[in-house]
């Protein structure tokens, strides 16, 4: 029993080529079906990675059954991710081509339609997200962009952007100062009772 669970069937070199090649081919397909594929996951996405697991499973384990084999597997698998993580954080060039670049949905409150269609976003996705964010719709985005990492940034135009808190201290200070000037103008007034 021991034996069959710490020896491992196919020579380590060969387990961490199939384990690399396999992450190069899954990090290439997910980069060429897109960002929109990052945006937000629903069913049939839960079901592709799924599947996508199981499918290549074999190809990183081969015929190796052994836990030793399996943990040289999962050991090289987060080493080559770490790495790829690390390089792409210092290399903006390497981020670009493995990653791509933000794309523009929404551009002075209005929907792009052609970028739309790229990504296969619907209308109704970006309208509930400009809602998580205080809009009211649309018209209310000064601009939208989808990041490469499938995250959908919106900026509310400003006068559609809620009061920070430099600005209610401001008006405070503000409001402070006519109060001020209001009590000094009390002061000064002529007195009404004519004595």
């Amino acid at each position: 029993m021991w034996h069959d669970m710490l020896t491992v069937q196919i020579p380590i070199v060969e387990k961490i080529i199939r384990t690399v090649a396999v992450y190069a081919m899954v990090v290439v397909l997910f980069r060429l079906s897109g960002k929109r594929g990052l945006a937000g996951v629903n069913t049939f996405d839960v079901v592709v990675i799924f599947l996508l697991s199981n499918v290549v499973q074999n190809a990183v384990i081969g015929p190796d059954n052994s836990l030793l084999g399996g943990a040289v597997g999962a050991v090289t698998l987060v080493a080559v991710n770490a790495a790829v993580t690390r390089w792409l954080a210092r290399d903006p060039r390497a981020a670009r081509l493995l990653e791509g670049t933000a794309t523009v949905i929404v551009a002075k409150g209005k929907l792009k339609q052609r970028a739309l269609r790229h990504l296969a976003l619907r209308p109704s996705e970006i309208e509930h997200a400009v809602r998580l964010q205080n809009g009211e719709g649309i018209s209310d985005i000064a601009e939208g962009r989808l990041e490469p990492d499938g995250q959908l940034l919106l900026t509310l135009k400003t006068a559609q952007q809620g009061a920070t808190r430099g600005d209610i201290e401001a008006l405070r200070a503000r409001l402070a100062s006519i109060e001020n000037l209001l009590t000094v103008l009390a002061d000064h007034r002529p007195d009404d009772t004519g004595s």
